[in-house]
Formats: C-alpha cells, structure tokens, sequence
C-alpha cells in the first residue's frame, strides 16, 4: 500500500479476483479498510468475496488446481505443494483430495504430526477414501507408531480390496516389525494385482536378505531392475547383498553402478566406502565415507561454524583445532586413538566429546582440552581455527595410522578404580576372570545377524575354572537368567555398575579383566583399548570389518564366520583359544 494509491490497490484487488485469486484480494482489501475504514469499493469488494466463498464452500476446487498440485508434488516441490493446497483448502474447505495431498507434503517435509491431522481432516470429509488410510500409514510408520499403521493400512484394504500400494505399504511396516515372512506375503501380494510393481520386488528383497535368503534376495532385486533399469536403489541393494555373500570385488562394481544413475545417492556411496576399506583401498574408501553426512539414516547432526573444516592440507602449527565427537562413544574411543597425531601438529587440540567420555579422555590425553559436548554457540565460537568431525580423523592420518605406530593400550584407566575391581574380583572366587558381551543395544532384522544370542555362546560358557563377568550394558538379565538355567553358569553382574552410563569404571573394570570376549560392541573398545587380550567374533562379511571400525590394539584376537555358516566353529575356536592360553598362565 505504501506503494500504490487507493485506486491503484482496488484495482489490483479486482485483478486478483478476475483471475480466482481470492485469498491475495482479500488481503488487498483488508489492507484498504485498515487505511480507509469507510472505503466503500472496499467495503463491497470484501463483501462480494466472502459471499462467493460461501457459495462455494460445498464445491470442489478446479481439476486444473489438483493437476498442479500433484504435478508440484511428483517434481519434489513439497514446499510449494504445502503452500498451494493451504490456500486451496482456505477457499475450499471441503476439498478431501487437497487435505490427503497437503497431508502426504508435509510429510515428506517432516512435518508428520501436521500430516496427520490433514488425513484426518480428509477422513473426517470423506470416510472411505481409501488413499488417505494409506498414506496416513505411510506417516504413522515414519513415526515409529507401527501397529496404528498397520490399521490404517487394514482400513485401506477394507475399502479397497485391490489396493496395491497399501498392500507395499503393509509390507514395509511389517518388515520394520521384523515380521519378514508375512511382509513377503504382503509384497507378492501387491504384485499380483500390479505385475510391474518394481519398487514391490525391491522391498521383498530386502526382506529376503535380512531371512539371508541372499539368492532370492538378489533375484528379486534384478526382476525389478527388469522393471526399471535405472533402478539406483535396486542396484545398491545387489551390492549390499553381494557383500553379505563375500564377493566384495563385485559389490564395488554393483555400488558404482548404483551411482552412475544417481551420482548424489548417499547410502551407495557409504556402503561402497566400506566395501573398499575391506579391500585395503584405503584412501578411496576414506574418500567415500564422507559421504555418510548425506546418508538417509545418519543420526547425528552436521555443526556449522564461522571457522573452517580442516582439510588436511593446511598447516596446524601455531593453530588451534577443535575435533567433534559424532556417533556414538565406542566410535569416539576408536577414534581418539588420533589424538596424539593431531597434538603432534597443532598448537592447541579441542576435543567435544560426550559427556561420560570426559573423565576418561581427559586422562589418556593430558595435552587436549577434553570438554562435554556443546553446540549452542557453535555460531559465535572463536577459541579455535580449523574443525573436524572425528570419523574424518583417519582420512588425514592414514599414512600414519597404518604405520601401526599406535601403543596396544592407548586409553588410561583410572588406577584406583582398577585396584578396586581387581579386589572385587577376588572376592568372587579363583580367576581367570573373564568379560562378556554379546550384542547391541541397537537392533533391527540386519544387525541380528551380527550377534548371535547368548545360547550360542555354550562352548564359551562350559570352559570351567573360570569366572565369567557381565560387561553387558541393557536388556541383559533374561539373558543371563538363561544361562544359569540351562548351563549352571553364574556370570556376575555387579548391581551397582551402570554399564551404560559409568564408562570410567567399565574401563577400570575391563583393565583388570584376564580376558575379554565380545561381539562388534563398546566394550570391545574399551578393552583393547587398555591392552586386556580381546576376542571378538565377528561376521566376516560386516561392514565393520575395516580399518574404520577395527580397535588398533595387537592386543584383539578376530574370530570370524560368513555369513551363511552357524557361529559354531567361532566359538568353539574362542573357547580352545582361552582354555590354551589359561592352562599356559597357571604352568
């Protein structure tokens, strides 16, 4: 208005309304009245609009309004999308195939709980529009509300036997539940009424794999490729497939193809950065990894500085570089094996690290400035001059890393600590004294494979003359429970050790451990990392098997199967290694 005269405006606003643009009028003519209370064209313009509107309350809006949506939404416009339909469903209220499409957008902007209450606007409007059960599924899943999704998914069957899409969409929430034969089920399902269904025969892949049906898996995954040539995601889960089955050279093949038809797709290039960090190709590998930042579950959270990412080619003498915990605390103590190498160059070394690290770290490193880690003046920080996310560390020092240089224990436990579990120890009864841990507190379908349960571990758990110690963190009393009803075996949890939380006395406590046996997990840090002999069993094929993940301590023992074969022979080989290695301490 500052712009334009009274006339100017009214006739602008008439402009709009020629044209159907309500909403931009009305705001034109409220912006006159708030002027000119008594503008009469104004008066009449706003009044004329709003009868307009109530006639066309019960009206649908234009096709030619919906083509343009769904054209916005099938481009990836989501935003777009959110702001047209608003404006649609301000003059048009009653229109449900809007609602359904603003809810489906601000979904895909991670909006989830205002996509929720669009579909239920659109249910409230019309009760059998199977679409919007569907794809309110889709969300409730993305909310980790399972079982609401999978009643959604049913409402959209009801009401629409023959509905493709919500059988694949049942499927993929039944596999999220790890009920992978009937997410199979849904998927052929959804193939019978869609033949071509490509993205059907990719997810029915995936669930194949994680049965470790691996053959099937990989036929399945091709009959959608047939479908859809250019079929990125297909492409990489051959890959993923192809490295659970061992063959690594071809994985990287599979993964660069994968790429060539999506050069920007994240979780291709990080599975293809540890295929090649297995294959010892090292410096490709580590160039591939920085793309885990873009990767579509990557749970931590880029920070944003004035100051720049070093990039290793800049100098650190004379300046201050601040080094940035990401993921989580067994990865942060792989990686601080770094540290002395970053010391070695910089003038002063910052490290961010999570909190219960702190104490620890601040003692196997006296020369860093060891902080809990905070982000809330990431923005206006100048106590340093370059930054770097930890996972990065090994791409600047791999020449110096794989010099294997590095001392077995790099990590200093606190020795009054160690003294008192020692005595605590003893108290128990004759040692060895032997530490346990056998899976993640972290789990799906896939990483099952990687930990096997605790009733495998019999071999282990019969050697006697031995004292077995929980080192355990969450959900480990059942387990335990069975061991003792079914083998006898008492391993010994202390009541008062918070495994999780008191990494400082887990260290201690590991420090006056014989022995350590564990699977892929924190503790097997913690041990090699204070020089207490480490055995580990391990899937051959995990993707953790590389120079990222692997404790650099000579210290670790690997005990490893494929993937395809029992835990047997791992076991029985750890359990031979430890009764050789006891009976040689006591002659």
């Amino acid at each position: 208005m500052a712009q334009l005269s009274v006339d100017q405006a009214l006739m602008k606003a008439k402009s709009h309304v020629k044209k159907d643009e309500v909403i931009e009028a009305k705001k034109l003519y409220k912006i006159i009245l708030q002027a000119f209370p008594k503008n009469l064209r104004a008066q009449q313009g706003l009044v004329a609009l709003n009868k307009t509107r109530q006639n066309n309350v019960s009206q649908s809006p234009p096709q030619v309004a919906i083509d343009q949506l769904i054209n916005l939404y099938n481009q990836g416009q989501f935003s777009a999308v959110v702001k047209q339909a608003q404006d649609i469903t301000n003059q048009y209220p009653e229109a449900f195939i809007v609602w359904n499409i603003l809810g489906a957008s601000t979904a895909q902007i991670g909006m989830l709980d205002e996509a929720i209450e669009a579909y239920n606007k659109s249910i409230s409007l019309k009760p059998d529009y199977a679409d919007t059960y569907s794809n309110m599924g889709v969300t409730l899943q993305d909310q980790g509300k399972l079982e609401k999704a999978i009643v959604a998914h049913n409402k959209a069957i009801s009401l629409k036997p023959n509905f493709a899409d919500a059988y694949y969409n049942m499927g993929n929430v039944l596999k999220d539940q790890g009920k992978l034969y009937k997410s199979i089920e849904a998927y052929k399902k959804a193939i019978s009424l869609k033949p071509d269904y490509a993205n059907a025969f990719c997810n029915m892949g995936n669930a194949l794999k994680d049965q470790g049906k691996l053959n099937e898996a990989i036929e399945a995954y091709n009959k959608s490729i047939s479908l859809k040539p250019d079929y990125a995601e297909a492409y990489m889960n051959i890959g993923v497939a192809q490295q659970d089955q061992g063959k690594l050279n071809e994985s990287i093949g599979t993964f660069n193809k994968s790429i060539s038809f999506k050069p920007d797709y994240a979780d291709a290039h990080r599975n293809l950065s540890f295929t090649l960090l297995n294959r010892g190709r090292l410096n490709e590998g580590l160039d591939e990894y920085e793309w885990r930042w873009k990767t579509s579950k990557f749970l931590t959270q880029q920070r944003h500085f004035s100051q720049p990412l070093w990039d290793g080619t800049q100098s650190l003498n004379g300046k201050r570089i601040l080094l940035w915990c990401e993921q989580g605390i067994g990865d942060t103590l792989n990686w601080s094996s770094c540290l002395p190498l970053v010391t070695a160059q910089a003038e002063h070394c910052i490290l961010e690290c999570q909190e219960k690290l702190v104490p620890l770290l601040k003692r196997s490193f006296p020369n860093v400035d060891v902080k809990p880690e905070n982000r809330s003046l990431d923005a206006v920080r100048d106590d340093f001059d370059f930054h770097l996310p930890m996972g990065s560390l090994y791409k600047h020092f791999i020449e110096e890393i794989t010099k294997n240089t590095q001392p077995d224990a790099y990590l200093i436990p606190d020795p009054v600590r160690v003294s008192f579990w020692r005595n605590r120890l003893n108290s128990l009864g004759n040692g060895p004294y032997i530490g346990i841990s056998w899976k993640s507190s972290v789990v799906s379908p896939y990483r099952l494979e990687h930990y096997p349960p605790i009733s495998e571990w019999s071999p282990i758990l019969s050697i006697t003359d031995v004292t077995f110690i929980n080192l355990q963190y969450k959900d480990f009393a059942n387990d335990l429970a069975k061991v003792k009803d079914d083998l006898g075996v008492t391993v010994h949890n202390f009541e008062d050790l918070d495994q999780y939380n008191n990494v400082d006395d887990v260290m201690a406590l590991c420090a006056a451990l014989d022995i350590a046996v564990t699977t892929k997990v924190t503790p097997m840090i913690l041990s090699s990392a204070v020089g207490t002999p480490t055995k580990i069993a391990n899937l051959r094929q995990s993707i953790w098997n590389n120079i990222l993940f692997n404790p650099v301590s000579s210290s670790v023992e690997m005990f490893e199967r494929n993937i395809w074969e029992p835990w047997d022979n791992v076991f029985s080989s750890i359990a031979e290694d430890i009764f050789t290695t006891t009976k040689s301490w006591s002659s």
